[in-house]
């Protein structure tokens, strides 16, 4: 009797397979949000490990609607994101250009770490941004996250974009006027019930065959000197190995966003205590913000991991769940 047969790993739509040039990745698309209230789109966060919730299931139309359902969930611990600047995007033509950038006046301690900023009077960047405010297409938050804050060993803090959505650009600008320079909380984005992607980059897996890399069958024992390689490469003619040939290469380490992650729980590590005694495996104890996302989310521990509000929700309803039981057991 042969191997039973399966399907090949490795979908042709991530390609190159290549290792991600910086572990700290970029949102390419932000969701349009309806509502008066500007706000930001999205905020990040450190992997901190995995935990067990027992909830009650209320997705209408299964079979277990209304009874005790077992979850996977996964801590994110998200210290205050300070808001040291932001910017304005015009259309050039081509893409969206910065056109302008201001920062606040007072900076956290270890941003010199990360950025010298100059000094330039903040009054002027806002007032020229209120002349050319009839180009603006986007405003974005220039934000920052101390690692350190969380109990890493990290001191250069973590510099990233995130979208203000809402209301009119007038509204947007006169938020993100009262926001320079304050810290934002996760709480203040993020609610209980609420669906969000997670954007980042996946435990490396090093250099790997064909086999574990692409999922393709072993060859029979006696077949070649090679069971593990692949059979043929293709044809003579075109004397070129195509790309959908399966390969070896690096395996892991890749940008991937995850849609649709359920926010669980929104926390603070004093008003309730989220760890495991003796804390997460290679992390250690949260000590700041965090919130509980069910289900898996790419990376090891201490990966910073980008969140954003969902951009694909379709038809699902927002509602917090109704957890029964909280298991912090390691």
């Amino acid at each position: 009797m042969g191997r039973p047969n399966a399907p090949r790993h490795g979908s042709l739509a991530y390609l190159p397979r290549g290792r991600a040039r910086s572990l700290i990745s970029v949102v390419k698309t932000w969701p349009k949000i309806e509502g008066e209230k500007p706000t930001l789109l999205g905020s990040a966060a450190f992997k901190a490990g995995t935990m067990h919730l027992y909830t009650v299931d209320d997705r209408e139309r299964t079979p277990n609607f209304g009874k005790p359902l077992f979850n996977t969930a996964t801590v994110l611990e998200s210290p205050p994101v300070f808001i040291c600047g932001f910017r304005t995007y015009e259309d050039n033509g081509e893409s969206l250009a910065v056109l302008n950038e201001v920062y606040a006046k007072d900076q956290p301690k270890d941003m010199a770490r990360k950025k010298k900023l100059k000094n330039i009077s903040i009054q002027e960047n806002i007032d020229s941004i209120k002349k050319s405010l009839d180009r603006v297409k986007r405003f974005t938050a220039i934000c920052c996250i101390a690692p350190r804050e969380t109990g890493m060993s990290q001191k250069t803090p973590v510099l990233f974009e995130v979208e203000v959505g809402g209301g009119k650009l007038e509204s947007q600008f006169e938020y993100l006027q009262m926001i320079l320079g304050k810290a934002v909380k996760i709480s203040d984005i993020f609610q209980p019930g609420m669906y969000l992607d997670t954007v980042g980059v996946t435990r490396g897996k090093g250099f790997e065959g064909p086999v574990t890399r692409m999922g393709i069958k072993r060859k029979q024992h006696k077949s070649r000197k090679t069971v593990r390689a692949v059979g043929s490469i293709g044809p003579w003619k075109p004397a070129a190995t195509m790309y959908t040939v399966p390969s070896a290469g690096q395996r892991g380490l890749h940008r991937r966003t995850e849609y649709n992650k359920r926010v669980m729980m929104v926390g603070t590590s004093n008003e309730s205590q989220i760890t495991p005694k003796g804390g997460f495996a290679h992390y250690g104890d949260v000590k700041s913000d965090y919130i509980v996302i069910r289900g898996s989310v790419q990376g090891p521990p201490k990966r910073f991991v980008k969140l954003r509000l969902g951009i694909r929700l379709g038809k699902r309803k927002i509602q917090p769940p109704k957890i029964l039981n909280v298991s912090t057991v390691s």
